[in-house]
């Protein structure tokens, strides 16, 4: 059997729904294109920063116990911050999470007193128990650290005068989301949020501005160190692992904000000298130079989804002209059917528990149960093939990821097809 409409038939797909997604691929050439000269920029730009820290095979040998003089560790944060342009970078397994990175972030460079400001309005659901929107156990509002926060208005812009005035003595820190969330907020380019940094610096030059990177990483040629930011952070299971590092997070930046974060990541005196790689390091440096490419095939991924929704009539954002940001794909389906349909299908196309059916429930962090799609090499992976999506108004789905395109288009046709059995679409790929 060599024919592909005979593979896609093997894996559930349709003539139907093949021909649909086909004649979505051909309308994308010259958008492709332009993701894969992105994706070559970045592969010269990590491979320059690779030769130029002088990689070598003792760097991936790794350590274990306190980790003392790892050369593979303290060589691949060299890398990381020569590709950020950064004075210094913290990458290692021991942060958990892009939630932990980022706590981490926040927690080691605001003291009892200070005040946090976001001026892109409500963060990521997990960060609100961090700072203490949510009540919870530790949050930096326990630490005496206040939050005050700047909506973006109506049409996505950001509220100068707002921020302006909400800018005073005990601002510390500024976190910038670049990510939407689950929200359906523009993406920030790193463009915009160079204007933003710009504006904030020069009300108060002494502001740490810390950019959330998640999901936004190799995506454009800049990233927000190239026009200002003092830290940005981000998650190894995200883009910059390029599917292949297990666990992990980074924060790059100025090298006091490393430092602090290093302090509390491990303890006062010890900072960035213990902390053992052990097995990881082949990992974390081949996934970095991956990301530029799998980041890509997430991209194309993400503008498959975007054409072939919006041409049944659902809702997206971005649609499928706009320039990219990041990695995400949301689709309102205004009905949670039509969510849980979505992520079935996605895990129905995983290469690992494909048999499993997700269904929403209770997350930590979360206010309402979600819904989450992920059959991946490493769990919780959202550079891999996955979607997720709270159960709230207006019913979104959030679509990330894929290695390979092959395995991102299969995804998506597989989201139409389960969409189609269940009468949510019409036979002509129709929103009913």
């Amino acid at each position: 059997m060599t024919d592909l409409t005979e593979q896609y038939a093997r894996l559930g797909i349709g003539p139907q729904t093949y021909a649909f997604g086909e004649e979505i691929l051909r309308s994308l050439h010259d958008r492709f294109q332009a993701i894969d000269e992105t994706a070559e920029y970045g592969q010269l730009k990590v491979i320059h920063a690779m030769q130029q820290c002088r990689v070598s095979e003792a760097c991936l040998l790794g350590t274990t116990g306190y980790g003392y003089n790892d050369i593979g560790r303290d060589t691949l944060e060299k890398v990381y911050a020569a590709v950020f342009h950064t004075e210094d970078a913290l990458v290692r397994p021991q942060i958990t999470c892009g939630t932990h990175a980022l706590a981490l972030a926040l927690m080691s460079n605001l003291r009892p007193g200070d005040e946090l400001l976001s001026p892109v309005g409500k963060p990521y659901d997990t960060l609100e128990e961090v700072i203490g929107i949510r009540p919870s156990k530790g949050s930096l509002k326990e630490y005496g650290v206040s939050y005050r926060q700047v909506d973006l208005l109506e049409d996505g812009g950001f509220d100068f005068e707002g921020i302006r005035s909400s800018i005073n003595d005990r601002t510390r820190l500024v976190t910038i989301q670049r990510s939407k969330g689950y929200q359906t907020r523009p993406t920030l380019s790193v463009e915009r949020i160079g204007e933003l940094i710009r504006f904030v610096k020069k009300i108060k030059p002494d502001v740490i501005c810390m950019v959330d990177n998640c999901y936004g990483e190799f995506v454009e040629r800049i990233e927000p160190t190239d026009v200002g930011a003092d830290m940005v952070v981000g998650s190894l299971i995200k883009n910059p692992g390029g599917g292949l590092a297990p666990i992990g997070g980074y924060i790059a930046g100025k090298k006091e904000c490393v430092e602090n974060a290093a302090y509390r990541l491990t303890s006062p005196g010890l900072g960035k000298e213990v902390g053992a790689s052990l097995g990881l390091l082949p990992s974390f440096y081949q996934g970095l130079f991956m990301a530029p490419t799998v980041t890509a095939s997430a991209l194309k991924g993400a503008v498959f989804a975007a054409r072939a929704y919006e041409k049944i009539g659902f809702p997206v954002f971005p649609d499928g002209t706009q320039d990219r940001y990041d990695i995400i794909q949301a689709v309102t389906f205004g009905s949670p059917e039509g969510v849980i349909a979505f992520c079935q299908g996605i895990q129905s196309a995983a290469s690992v528990d494909s048999f499993v059916t997700p269904e929403p429930w209770d997350m930590p962090g979360y206010d309402s149960k979600v819904i989450m799609a992920a059959g991946a090499f490493v769990s919780g992976s959202s550079i891999e093939l996955s979607a997720d999506g709270p159960i709230k108004p207006p019913y979104s789905v959030y679509f990330q990821g894929g290695l390979t395109f092959p395995h991102a288009k299969l995804g998506i046709l597989k989201t139409l097809q389960n969409l189609l059995d269940r009468g949510i679409i019409s036979p002509d790929f129709h929103r009913v």
